[in-house]
């Protein structure tokens, strides 16, 4: 009873182009959680004590805040299943990890130490190699980039077909960076990696979204870019945040050019809503400083 009202809920956010994977993923390792109790309706006290049994506060939270939403929709088919009441494990949402900005010198020593990874020889260390490097020179979130085929690279540039919320687009790519993309396909032919998708692994598939992050702060470790195990740090979001500060840094100090590129950047990073392009002005010292100049200049104008 409760499996099938768990995948009617989820088929119905993904027929307004949610993805759902992470409610998805939450909803069911409650359900199985629940089943070995024998229950067949969500309770209180089972939803608490596993919300407890989360590895941190944040997680608990997450998982608390899924699952109320499921219940709330359970709930209006069937009256056993229980409600909680909102914020028990704390509310709000999680704050945005703070912003590194990459520098050049940086992003060419982990994609040179990505080329010594194991195994030798094969694809993966290559893989990680240009897989970086795309994301620095492209902005493309983690997932676009993973989800991208062979035919997806076209004369135009990347076709992007796992955009948030089911969005697609069609990114232009310098020609340096196609050159790049021809000469990882290239090494892909030379090793005979097999595979549909544009960046593969030695099975043959790409690397999990999981797994590309944890290479990514491993090789930043050793390099002495990140502190030891459980201190925050530079991490792959952070090249598509580098990417679209730099872009912003670039642009003419003029309002209405400055208009206008934020709506185009807005787009190239397939952004939903142009407020979150603007997120990327915070914690930019450039940026901030011509900001507050900017608006210094205002006040004195505004004052005489």
């Amino acid at each position: 009873m409760m499996k099938a009202q768990i995948e009617r809920y989820v088929a119905l956010h993904r027929s307004f182009g949610r993805k759902f994977d992470v409610q998805e993923r939450f909803l069911h390792l409650f359900f199985n959680y629940a089943h070995r109790f024998g229950d067949q309706h969500v309770t209180l006290e089972r939803l608490y004590n596993w919300c407890r049994s989360a590895s941190s506060q944040n997680v608990a939270r997450d998982r608390f805040d899924h699952l109320r939403r499921f219940c709330l929709y359970a709930h209006a088919e069937d009256r056993e299943h229980q409600v909680p009441p909102a914020g028990v494990f704390g509310r709000g949402k999680r704050r945005r990890p703070t912003p590194h900005i990459i520098e050049p010198e940086q992003l060419r020593a982990i994609m040179q130490a990505a080329l010594d990874l194991p195994p030798k020889g094969k694809i993966s260390p290559h893989t990680y190699h240009y897989l970086f490097g795309l994301l620095a020179t492209t902005g493309l979130r983690i997932s676009e980039a993973l989800a991208l085929q062979r035919v997806d690279v076209v004369d135009d540039g990347l076709v992007i077909r796992n955009g948030k919320f089911g969005k697609q687009r069609l990114l232009p790519i310098r020609p340096s960076t196609r050159a790049a993309l021809d000469t990882y396909l290239d090494i892909r032919r030379r090793l005979n990696a097999q595979g549909d998708d544009l960046f593969v692994t030695t099975r043959g598939c790409a690397p999990h979204q999981i797994v590309a992050h944890i290479v990514f702060v491993r090789l930043a470790r050793k390099l002495g870019f990140r502190g030891p195990t459980g201190t925050p740090g530079i991490r792959v979001h952070d090249l598509r945040h580098t990417f679209a500060v730099r872009s912003l840094e670039s642009c003419p100090r003029d309002r209405e050019a400055i208009r206008h590129h934020m709506a185009a950047l807005s787009t190239y990073l397939g952004h939903t809503d142009v407020a979150n392009t603007y997120w990327y002005l915070e914690a930019t010292p450039v940026l901030l400083r011509d900001i507050a100049a900017a608006g210094e200049q205002l006040f004195r104008g505004d004052s005489a």
